[in-house]
């Protein structure tokens, strides 16, 4: 999956635990896009098997994307605890950072920062 898909699962799990029911022009309105863009990507993610469109048009996250998206927000949570403890970065840059960095690190650097992250 590319970077975009992984923050439109990811910022559907987090609107979610914000609100009831997630539309499509929630998640525009989350990061700032187009509503042509997004309804486009929630259709490729929902050919492939990560999202549905409840009956009140709700956004609804399949088994797979649940998955994906809890993947993914406990990278950018845990690299964005990491640099706050470890290095003193500031939150704001912090979760910046961490947005870019979850969708390119290694399984095992993220595991070495994880275990690194549980001693501090």
């Amino acid at each position: 999956m590319y970077e975009s898909g992984e923050n439109y699962l990811e910022t559907i799990l987090i609107l979610q635990n914000r609100q009831a029911s997630v539309r499509s022009v929630d998640v525009a309105n989350e990061l700032g896009y187009s509503k042509p863009s997004i309804s486009r990507a929630m259709g490729i993610l929902r050919r492939n098997g990560y999202v549905t469109i409840g009956s009140d048009g709700a956004l609804l996250l399949t088994e797979l994307g649940r998955a994906m998206a809890e993947s993914i927000y406990e990278r950018h949570q845990c690299i964005a605890a990491f640099l706050q403890k470890s290095l003193g970065i500031s939150r704001e840059t912090a979760d910046a950072d961490a947005c870019r960095i979850e969708h390119v690190i290694s399984e095992e650097t993220f595991e070495a920062i994880k275990r690194r992250s549980a001693q501090l």
